[in-house]
């Protein structure tokens, strides 16, 4: 303490709350919140789009109903049809609530009323505007964004929430953090698991489909993106089954990875954020953003984040554990 400083009776900041008062970069969890909020609020730019704001919008969402069983596809069809009637204020109240989201998760003292207010709007949308993502219908597919967006929007909303009491110096990844180790894995398993088991349903072993899900999304795109398209469609057009198979292997290893020891998980992970981002581009074509008409940039951009959120830290050392537990105490006070 400075002699100025001890005569004004004046005790300096110390710990996380002065790191982040001197703005000092924010840690793992926080750049995750921020890119969560970055899609939230990408989400909300997109709904804007004057398609939106047409009777069409209403109609794809009761599409979405289809294959549904009934106590599904009945509130689908209802909210389709209110959306139908008077589609510019309900598209309004939909971007508004998203553009909302996003800044309340990128604004420190919200973020915990914002995190737990999308997770109950991420399981609306998912239903009602989504119709659970094609899971109950059969048309679910790693390659159409399956099991929906906005459900990875959920889980992430989980996994990043910030907890008073952090057990971050004992955790290895940042996911865990709320959760536990435990938890995280299961959970990670789960959705890895369920992605290389629709890789193989009849909506993606089929000889032609992966070729005409890739195909099929060509048309309205950029040429060099229609490019890509194709030339991956192509060799898919005679080994659909086998592409499937494969497709699904790689899923499940990486399923399974995060219980391998820290280096080959450090590998599962970065092969999701791989493969995240590749059928991003080359099956989802960016979430069709460049076409016009999407209403988010569909689940690769997501998953990958989700991965990240994964990633195995190096062990702390004492003294950065002791960092971890100020900056949880700090957070805990303005989050």
């Amino acid at each position: 303490m400075s002699e100025a400083a001890a005569r004004a009776g004046v005790r300096p900041a110390s710990g996380a709350g002065a790191a982040a008062r001197r703005g000092t970069a924010p840690d793992a969890r926080r750049c995750l919140q921020l890119a969560l909020a970055a899609i939230w609020l990408v989400d909300g730019v997109l709904q804007y789009q004057s398609f939106m704001f047409t009777r069409a919008f209403g109609q794809l969402l009761a599409a979405t109903a289809a294959g549904n069983p009934a106590v599904i596809a009945g509130p689908i069809t209802w909210a389709a049809r209110i959306t139908e009637q008077h589609p510019a204020g309900t598209n309004t109240a939909f971007a508004t609530i998203q553009l909302l989201l996003g800044l309340a998760i990128a604004w420190r003292p919200t973020v915990r009323a914002a995190l737990a207010a999308s997770v109950a709007w991420s399981i609306a949308v998912w239903w009602l505007g989504e119709g659970l993502g094609g899971v109950l219908s059969g048309g679910a597919s790693p390659l159409n964004g399956g099991p929906g967006a906005v459900f990875i929007y959920a889980l992430l909303a989980v996994l990043l929430w910030p907890v008073r009491s952090d057990p971050a110096p004992r955790a290895s990844f940042v996911a865990a953090r709320p959760v536990g180790e435990r938890a995280a894995r299961a959970l990670w398993l789960v959705l890895w698991g369920s992605l290389a088991y629709f890789a193989v349903t009849a909506a993606s072993r089929a000889p032609p489909a992966m070729h005409d899900m890739i195909a099929g999304m060509a048309p309205g795109e950029p040429g060099w993106l229609a490019w890509i398209n194709r030339s991956v469609a192509g060799p898919l057009a005679h080994h659909g089954l086998a592409a499937s198979i494969v497709l699904a292997a790689v899923l499940a290893a990486i399923a399974v990875g995060v219980y391998l020891p820290r280096a080959a998980a450090r590998v599962a992970v970065a092969l999701a954020v791989v493969v995240a981002l590749v059928i991003w581009v080359a099956a989802e074509d960016l979430g069709t953003i460049l076409a016009g008409g999407a209403t988010d940039p569909n689940s690769g951009v997501p998953l990958a984040l989700l991965a990240l959120a994964y990633w195995p830290a190096r062990s702390p050392s004492p003294l950065s554990r002791q960092a971890a537990s100020r900056l949880a105490a700090d957070e805990g006070t303005t989050a």
